[in-house]
C-alpha cells in the first residue's frame, strides 16, 4: 500500500513558476514509476509526466513539454513537477499517481494508487 500527498500548489500569475511535491509513504517508493496527471473542471483526467522508477526515462505531454519538468528522489520518497512558463491552460487539480510497474506509464488507468490532489491556478 502507497500513499501520496502532493502539495506545492496555489495560485500564480501566467509566466510564473511553481513546484509540486508529491510525499509517499512506505519504504517501497524506489520500485514504483510515478506520474502527474491534471484535471480541469468539466473536462477529463489528462495525462501531464511520467518518470520511470529509477528515473532514467520521462515522458511529457506535448502541452507541457520544454515548461514542466518531472524528477524524483528515491531516498525522501518524493516525486516533483517543475512547472515553469505556466499559462491559464495549465489552471487544474494536479494530482500524482503511482505504478507497480518500473517504466513510464502515461494511461492513469495503469496507475494503482492516487493522492488527493492539489490546486493550480494561473492568472491571466
Amino acid at each position: 500500500q502507497v500513499q501520496l500527498v502532493e502539495s506545492g500548489g496555489g495560485l500564480v500569475q501566467a509566466g510564473g513558476s511553481l513546484r509540486l511535491s508529491c510525499a509517499a509513504s512506505g519504504r517501497t517508493f524506489s520500485s514504483y514509476a510515478m506520474g502527474w496527471f491534471r484535471q480541469a473542471p468539466g473536462k477529463e483526467r489528462e495525462f501531464v509526466a511520467a518518470i520511470s522508477w529509477s528515473g532514467g526515462s520521462t515522458a511529457y505531454a506535448d502541452s507541457v513539454k520544454g515548461r514542466f519538468t518531472i524528477s524524483r528522489d528515491n531516498a525522501k520518497n518524493t516525486a516533483y513537477l517543475q512547472m515553469n512558463s505556466l499559462k491559464p491552460e495549465d489552471t487544474a487539480v494536479y494530482y500524482c499517481a503511482a505504478d507497480r510497474s518500473r517504466g513510464v506509464v502515461v494511461t492513469p488507468g495503469m496507475y494503482d494508487y492516487w493522492g488527493q490532489g492539489t490546486q493550480v491556478t494561473v492568472s491571466s
